[in-house]
């Protein structure tokens, strides 16, 4: 019945339906027509191309004023549904279509680790994404925030902060070389992270209490660099368990000093305007530890 009823207003103009519909409502072409933006001659035009695409008279005199016919009161009862589901499936289509725009940053270190996974879950909740990545330095990526050049970043924080959402828990090594005993020498050779990296100075700082005597080789904001020179026997280094990754000897020695816990966090840009709103960040932090294996080294590369 309704397929019947509905079946000849299949053709029907949509624009001409908004005229239509605006007649209803005010009952004069004239205000008709101001409400559509058009001239009563353009709206009068549309009332007659309806009825001529219905095969129906759609108004009837009465006096010196139009009223509806008994077609136009049938067309009315539908009219309004029809525009609604119309605008909504054009909405729905658009939104489909809208690309997302967004910065993200992430230190060198979490680059195998932490970011893939972020990046898997930004497609799967934003199929329209332009997704910008900038890996740098802690230090840098703070400042990038903060002047909002960037949208997000994962970022190193103290265990007890509340600083954006916590993605996961951290903690520091040393790493080495099987190849190279560099424990025996002195003073012992380190190869560490920027002065901002909480590993750096916690392992300068552990070393002098222990009273060892160490040559800090070089600094670098990439964990690459970093294992590198590790690899070649340039030096131990200090880093987080998740950047050193399973191709890392782990060094367990009383020698060296404890490195701290950390914990891991998806922070947004106060100053940035983008798609990455807290909900977003929620469903993204969710997403990630629902699928975190329960030991961490299940999840380095």
């Amino acid at each position: 019945m309704i397929y019947q009823e509905m079946e000849w207003l299949k053709e029907m103009d949509i624009d001409a339906l908004r005229g239509f519909i605006a007649f209803v409502e005010t009952g004069s072409f004239t205000r008709a027509a101001k409400q559509t933006h058009k001239t009563q001659s353009a709206v009068s035009m549309q009332m007659k191309r309806l009825e001529d695409e219905l095969g129906r008279d759609l108004f009837e005199k009465h006096g010196r004023h139009l009223i509806l016919s008994v077609e136009g009161r049938r067309l009315a009862l539908y009219a309004k549904s029809l525009l609604q589901l119309h605008d909504e499936a054009v909405v729905a289509l658009k939104a489909t279509n809208v690309r997302h725009s967004i910065h993200l940053g992430c230190p060198d270190d979490y680059a195998d680790s932490i970011l893939p996974p972020i990046v898997s879950l930004l497609h799967q909740y934003l199929p329209q994404l332009d997704l910008q990545v900038t890996c740098t330095s802690s230090y840098l990526i703070r400042v990038m925030l903060d002047n909002g050049e960037l949208d997000a970043a994962i970022v190193t924080r103290l265990p007890d902060s509340d600083e954006g959402y916590l993605l996961t828990t951290d903690m520091g090594v040393w790493i080495g070389t099987e190849e190279t005993d560099l424990m025996t020498q002195d003073p012992l050779p380190i190869v560490l992270f920027q002065k901002d990296c909480k590993f750096h100075l916690a392992a300068i700082d552990g070393l002098i209490k222990l009273g060892q005597p160490y040559r800090l080789m070089a600094c670098s904001s990439s964990a690459t660099a970093i294992k590198g020179m590790v690899k070649q026997g340039l030096g131990l280094g200090a880093m987080a368990k998740l950047s050193a990754g399973k191709d890392s000897f782990i060094l367990e020695s009383d020698a060296l000093p404890k490195l701290p816990s950390i914990g891991i966090a998806l922070v947004i840009s106060s100053g940035a305007r983008s798609s990455f709103s807290a909900e977003l960040a929620q469903q993204v932090v969710k997403g990630f530890t629902d699928k975190k294996p329960s030991r961490i080294e299940d999840y380095i590369g």
